[in-house]
């Protein structure tokens, strides 16, 4: 149990070591870097208002957990600290992602004017760091906390009810991150083309429409840390669940932990996936895609065999095949 936390350490060392990768691809002209930084500080500067009011929210819920539960049999103060570290790590995250995203903007659209398989390789890069900092913030922050209530409380009920509060937090984070960042996304979108294409008659893209800059922040903050903390949320929230679902239903301590012995190998997976994709030049990016998504989940299913069975003792194959359907599932949509 206590390698679960490493898994997410491993996560944010890969992360860190693709964000360098990406820095130090070429900018392009004078003229993309320029827009690329009015981007750039603009969606920081919308992430930078956002969370400081939500700073001041998440405090004063924590007071109120904490308040509210104790004193309690089945739960503690300490949900308090879940909640907060969970949304800590859902807006860390999302501010992750949207940084590396303004970074890998302008450098795939340079990379794009000589070669089609650098603009895959330059965005994908900046993508994947996004999707490990995500899983690696959830697993460590779950893991972590999960070590220190279990050697903390005698009761599993307990450490459940307790470890729900990190759930929470990130699903309060996603909330306003998605819609605070969505509204934004739309009211730009929407000023750009009332402004330019109606009024002025200049179409959204162009140079000469102001409203492009806002246009581009918005999808930053929109659909990289508004998403990455909906991704978040709905990520941490499965693992918890299926915990809760394996003590309520098994009462075993195996039954708990193999979510996240799953997780925690679905890293080490989705990093040799990484690897997986690559595209000649001709050669079609969506092909390269799949050939890294199919062949990570090929790896995942042999590696979800062993941990089950290896784990768990009553109904191994039956929760074998219930991964399976999951997966297939994800894969369909």
């Amino acid at each position: 149990i206590n390698l679960i936390p490493l898994a997410g350490i491993i996560a944010l060392i890969f992360v860190f070591i693709k964000n360098s990768s990406v820095s130090k691809k070429e900018v392009g002209n004078a003229k993309m870097a320029k827009i690329a930084k009015n981007i750039a500080d603009g969606a920081m500067a919308f992430l930078k208002a956002e969370y400081r009011v939500l700073a001041v929210f998440v405090i004063a819920v924590a007071v109120l957990l904490s308040i509210a539960n104790s004193g309690k049999a089945d739960s503690s103060p300490l949900i308090a600290l879940s909640f907060v570290v969970g949304a800590f790590a859902s807006a860390f995250a999302g501010f992750l992602g949207m940084k590396v995203a303004t970074k890998a903007n302008t450098r795939t659209t340079n990379a794009a004017r000589t070669s089609l398989a650098q603009a895959l390789n330059v965005a994908f890069t900046g993508g994947s760091v996004m999707g490990l900092s995500v899983v690696g913030l959830g697993v460590l922050g779950l893991g972590g906390l999960f070590i220190f209530y279990s050697s903390h409380f005698d009761s599993m009920d307990v450490t459940l009810n307790v470890l729900s509060g990190f759930s929470l937090g990130a699903s309060s984070i996603a909330l306003f991150a998605r819609v605070g960042g969505g509204i934004y996304t739309k009211a730009a979108d929407v000023g750009a083309d009332l402004v330019g294409k109606v009024e002025a008659g200049i179409p959204e893209d162009h140079p000469l429409n102001p409203a492009t800059i806002a246009d581009n922040v918005g999808d930053n903050v929109g659909d990289v840390a508004g998403m990455g903390a909906d991704l978040f949320e709905s990520y941490v929230g499965a693992i918890i669940g299926s915990m809760v679902l394996g003590w309520a239903i098994f009462g075993e301590l195996a039954y708990v932990t193999l979510p996240l012995y799953i997780a925690g190998a679905g890293i080490i997976v989705s990093i040799i996936g990484t690897f997986m994709v690559s595209a000649k030049e001709g050669s079609s990016p969506q092909k390269a895609l799949n050939i890294g998504e199919f062949g990570s989940s090929g790896i995942m299913v042999i590696v979800m065999y062993f941990l089950i069975t290896n784990t768990v003792e009553t109904n191994a194959m039956g929760i074998f095949y219930a991964t399976l359907i999951g997966l297939a599932a994800g894969l369909g949509i």
